[in-house]
């Protein structure tokens, strides 16, 4: 799902391919953040990609860092994780950070969910994330 080497170990593949003189080609093709940032209806101008968030240790320090973020930001998180990442986003960056979240798209149930970090976390709440998911946070404002 997505292109390979964006959030996952493709770039080894890559790395391999061009150590050992194997041309790679790249084709245009889909990756989930681009149309989440564009549905986001939040800055694009500039934005900072982050992938997934490190799991246990270093988590706290990078979102106490991405707090200070002006720059749009784009998290891939997994279903089981999202509540708790929505509710560390209220916690280091405010309840009423604008998010957007994305989620399943280009697939048949295709949704996106859009306002504060506390309206969204409360939506999900009452109904469970499931598939691949593009969290966008806006950035601090100067």
């Amino acid at each position: 799902a997505g292109t390979p080497a964006i959030s996952d170990p493709g770039f080894l593949l890559t790395r391999a391919c061009v150590e050992a003189g194997v041309e790679v080609d790249c084709l245009p093709g889909a990756t989930a953040f681009v149309p989440a940032l564009v549905n986001s209806g939040l800055p694009n101008d500039k934005f900072v990609f982050e992938g997934f968030l490190p799991v246990k240790k270093g988590r706290q320090t990078r979102l106490e860092f991405l707090a200070l973020e002006t720059r749009t930001m784009i998290l891939y998180e997994s279903p089981h994780k999202l509540l708790k990442t929505l509710a560390q986003i209220i916690e280091f960056m405010g309840e009423d950070r604008q998010v957007s979240v994305s989620r399943e798209i280009s697939k048949l149930h295709e949704e996106t969910v859009r306002g504060t970090a506390a309206e969204v976390l409360v939506h999900y709440e009452a109904k469970p994330p499931k598939g691949e998911i593009v969290i966008i946070v806006a950035g601090k404002k100067d």
